[in-house]
């Protein structure tokens, strides 16, 4: 008889606790004490505070938080924001990291250690509280920017470029675009030819702090990646006010994203709400194509099991990874592990309750999302 013989979700949920899970796309977190002004900052993706009376606790994400993450510090479940942090600020950053890392179960982390706009912590340190193998995946505009930095003169742009990307294969799971937020994700299929490049980098140099913003130098960053091997993540969807959502559809990636199948390059589309749908669709027509709910998931909040099971509509259930794309907080790793947790034996629970399949087929599509999946692309 397998795990879910009882079929209640709440036998699902025990057996998917026991299971650890692959956070194939996430970020540091803060290793220092932070006020309340500071913490309500990292509960929302605005790049400032709410107008005076609006405060992000009070939301999905703020109630979800005062609901799960209180007993975490041994607190009662609901404690109120002053509460929640004077306990937090007893413990220190320090304990309070070890403790939510520890909680949300994970058996590896695959960290992009490309936004740094302050002090976090790094991979090792991360896998170390979190008692999991953590991995990087490098950051391809970043790897660009860095060489424009360098002085290297648009003609030997392109193969400087490349070196570097192919320098980091060997030390790195994965290569991540950031396209969405700098040119949309409407990029072509076609490799830009070295004139192409050429220029576009050009534009680069002239810049007084370089900043990837060309679909030519996207397109010529993923194809680098591809050409090293590596599987590539693409941010899509939310994000914050610096991404313009209208250009955030995975549909604009189809022509690359064929492209890249051709090559045998996974592609690995992240976040993905509002466009978790289509992200889907994509997941079931192209065979290199996997997906996720990361960052949506601990916004979402109460609401994160209709997320997950639209998701899975039509995503294979070989195609479906875990994320939390937590960044800052440790409590965000607690919080996305804990609700997809939930909202992924929701659905299967009530598959197998629905008699759509059998306990045995549950309990095996867990262990693919837990983690099976994320070891098969990642070769973890």
């Amino acid at each position: 008889m397998g795990a879910f013989q009882g079929r209640e979700t709440g036998v699902v949920l025990e057996w998917l606790e026991s299971l650890g899970l692959a956070d194939h796309h996430c970020h540091g977190v803060l290793d220092r004490d932070l006020d309340r002004a500071e913490f309500e900052g990292m509960l929302t993706e605005a790049e400032t505070g709410g107008p005076p009376g609006v405060s992000p606790f009070d939301s999905q994400i703020g109630f979800a938080l005062r609901r799960w993450c209180p007993p975490v510090l041994d607190l009662e479940a609901h404690a109120g924001p002053e509460e929640y942090l004077a306990r937090r600020a007893e413990l220190g950053a320090a304990e309070v990291n070890r403790r939510f890392l520890t909680a949300a179960g994970l058996e590896s982390l695959c960290v992009d250690t490309g936004y740094t706009p302050q002090s976090i912590l790094e991979p090792r340190d991360l896998g170390r509280l979190a008692g999991a193998a953590a991995h990087e995946v490098v950051r391809l505009e970043t790897v660009a920017e860095q060489a424009a930095r360098d002085g290297v003169a648009a003609s030997g742009f392109a193969d400087e470029v490349r070196a570097r990307v192919a320098a980091y294969a060997p030390a790195v799971v994965g290569a991540k675009s950031v396209a969405a937020y700098r040119a949309g994700l409407e990029l072509a299929g076609a490799r830009p030819s070295a004139a192409e490049v050429s220029a576009a980098a050009g534009r680069l140099l002239r810049q007084e702090t370089p900043r990837v913003c060309d679909e030519v130098l996207h397109r010529f960053l993923v194809w680098c990646a591809s050409d090293a091997g590596l599987p590539v993540q693409f941010h899509v969807g939310l994000g914050d006010v610096d991404a313009d959502l209208r250009r955030g559809d995975p549909l604009l990636l189809i022509g690359l994203l064929r492209a890249l199948d051709d090559a045998g390059t996974p592609a690995l589309l992240l976040h993905n709400y509002p466009f978790h749908r289509q992200a889907g669709y994509l997941a079931q027509v192209l065979p290199n194509v996997y997906v996720d709910a990361g960052l949506a998931t601990h916004n979402l909040g109460h609401r994160a099991p209709a997320l997950i099971a639209e998701l899975l509509e039509l995503a294979p259930f070989g195609k479906v990874l875990y994320s939390s794309d937590a960044f800052g907080l440790a409590e965000l790793y607690h919080l996305g592990a804990l609700l997809f947790r939930r909202g992924l034996a929701g659905m299967l629970a009530g598959g197998v309750q629905d008699g759509a399949w059998t306990a045995a087929d549950a309990e095996r599509v867990a262990a693919l999302v837990a983690s099976g999946n994320a070891r098969r692309v990642y070769r973890l």
